[in-house]
């Protein structure tokens, strides 16, 4: 079964990670089949002054 890795900008709560992993996990066995404890997911979490995207900051303003 599948390993995800999952990075995104710090800031989300326990109980959004959880339902995201109880989804992620649901449609993994109702598409590829198995068992869902064969399915896993590595979540990283990633401080907005280490993640740019078209080469600008998450820290500085956007417009």
């Amino acid at each position: 079964m599948p390993t995800y890795h999952i990075e995104m900008l710090e800031g989300r709560t326990i109980e959004q990670k959880k339902k995201l992993v109880e989804e992620i996990t649901r449609v993994s066995v109702e598409v590829l089949g198995g068992k869902p404890d064969s399915v896993d997911i590595l979540i990283t979490d990633v401080k907005r002054e280490n993640w740019a995207t078209g080469g600008v900051l998450w820290t500085e303003p956007r417009t």
